[in-house]
């Protein structure tokens, strides 16, 4: 195994975080440094960068930090053990690759049949596009009753309405990160009146707590703190930036209007 180590600025460029985060890693017991140089620096060795790696890959599963500790604490240092948890990490990966790529297909497919003046495949439209996936998920955080309303109005919509509530949901989006690039404050106008959108488009959908302000604090939060949902607000930089603007705009709308 090499020898070589790197130093924190060189780790965090490499993985796409920041030194001030590896350092709370530190902290809390999750990523050690391998050594410490005369000059204060931390440094991280293979075995280290391995563990950093599980890291990511266990927040984008959705864990959050305490729940990773577990899961890393429950296995050796072993390098066996190690690729042992990364064999796990990449089926998770290529199941998600897998998905990503019939998602593709089906909207290239439908750009293809708009352009030519064809008629639209609906039976393929919706392939990768799987509303099930955060079902235990939504059962734990509010309840079996709520699942099952949703999954009931999802199941009950026609294609086109399926396909306009995901072009509902890419508009929002969209609009959340361009005004999070613009620079606009949180509480201006134009950031307050996306979050009445955003608002009003939970509150259609059946089985959420729609409008109550404890249930639009507690996501805003979510946003930034799962990888998951706040990439639908990233922004050209990358990092939390995108969710936390929305974060703090939902927070001033629901603490002014809820």
């Amino acid at each position: 195994m090499s020898t070589r180590d790197w130093s924190i600025q060189e780790i965090a460029r490499l993985a796409g975080t920041t030194s001030r985060t590896l350092r709370h890693y530190d902290d809390i017991g999750l990523l050690a440094p391998t050594r410490i140089a005369h000059n204060g620096y931390r440094h991280y060795d293979q075995a280290a960068l391995v563990r950093l790696q599980r890291i990511l890959l266990l927040r984008e599963l959705g864990l959050g930090l305490p729940q990773i500790g577990q899961v890393l604490s429950g296995r050796s240092a072993e390098p066996g053990d190690a690729a042992s948890a990364l064999v796990t990490h990449l089926a998770y990966l290529r199941e998600e690759q897998n998905r990503l790529a019939r998602q593709i297909a089906s909207v290239e497919s439908t750009i293809n049949a708009l352009e030519a003046g064809e008629s639209l495949m609906a039976e393929n439209m919706f392939d990768g596009f799987d509303h099930t996936q955060y079902k235990e998920e939504v059962e734990q955080r509010w309840g079996k009753q709520a699942y099952a309303d949703s999954d009931r109005w999802w199941r009950g919509m026609t294609d086109a309405e399926r396909a306009e509530w995901q072009q509902l949901v890419s508009d929002l989006g969209r609009d959340w990160i361009a005004a999070a690039e613009s620079g606009a404050a949180p509480e201006s106008e134009e950031a307050q009146a996306l979050a009445k959108r955003h608002v009003e488009w939970l509150s259609g959908v059946p089985g959420t707590p729609g409008a109550s302000k404890e249930y639009i604090l507690g996501l805003g939060e979510m946003y930034v703190a799962d990888p998951r949902f706040g990439a639908n607000y990233a922004t050209a930089d990358g990092g939390t930036r995108g969710a936390e603007f929305v974060r703090d705009a939902l927070r001033i709308y629901a603490e002014a209007n809820l």
